[in-house]
């Protein structure tokens, strides 16, 4: 698979995923829900100030800016090591992987760089862009837009039930973006096809090296 090809699907997906931010960050006031499957799958606009699941590398603004900035170091290296991957020759499985969770990083590396130079912040008015360096952070300190939202079960469980009884339980309760699905699904992929897509990395790898 060729590098420029492994950058049209970098592409894409931040396309799709900046333009789906760009839209529930100017259409929705925050924590606004919309049934999209009836109560299976809802947009439910959130930001994320950290990790994933709304973890924080600190309470202090230092902790944000380590993290935007451990971001952006992981981001850079990952386009120097999928570069070396093409020229390796490895399987276009393994570098749409790739691709994808490198594509789901730069995602939400742009939203913690840029949004909070160019979004208002989002609470009881809709937000909106603005000229640069006028929104409601600084550079570094962006939040991660999030919107997707799946509680395919939410119930109330049996007052019977030992320790968890009558207590609610749903699932699938985080609330993600796009660029978290291009990571999720280039994850499992790896792992899940790992003994068809590593082998078959490692092949085409040792070919292009009896190349030279």
């Amino acid at each position: 698979m060729k590098f420029r090809n492994a950058l049209l699907i970098i592409f894409f997906v931040i396309l799709v995923d900046q333009l789906s931010k760009f839209y529930i960050k100017t259409h929705f006031y925050y924590g606004e829900e919309v049934n999209v499957l009836g109560d299976w799958f809802k947009l439910h606009f959130i930001e994320n100030e950290g990790m994933a699941f709304g973890m924080k590398l600190s309470q202090a603004a230092i902790g944000k800016l380590l993290l935007t900035l451990f971001r952006l170091v992981a981001v850079a290296f990952g386009f120097y090591f999928l570069k070396k991957l093409c020229d390796k020759g490895y399987s276009k499985g393994a570098m749409i992987c790739g691709s994808l969770i490198l594509a789901g990083a730069l995602g939400n590396l742009i939203d913690s760089i840029f949004y909070g130079l160019i979004f208002t912040e989002s609470s009881f008015h809709l937000a909106r862009l603005v000229p640069w360096g006028q929104g409601y952070g600084t550079l570094f300190h962006g939040k991660v837009v999030d919107m997707l939202y799946f509680p395919l079960v939410d119930m109330e469980l049996p007052s019977w039930l030992p320790f968890m009884g009558g207590k609610r339980f749903a699932f699938f309760e985080p609330v993600f973006n796009i660029a978290d699905a291009a990571i999720s699904i280039g994850v499992i992929t790896l792992v899940v096809f790992q003994k068809r897509l590593i082998p078959q990395a490692m092949e085409a790898a040792t070919k292009e090296s009896d190349k030279n």
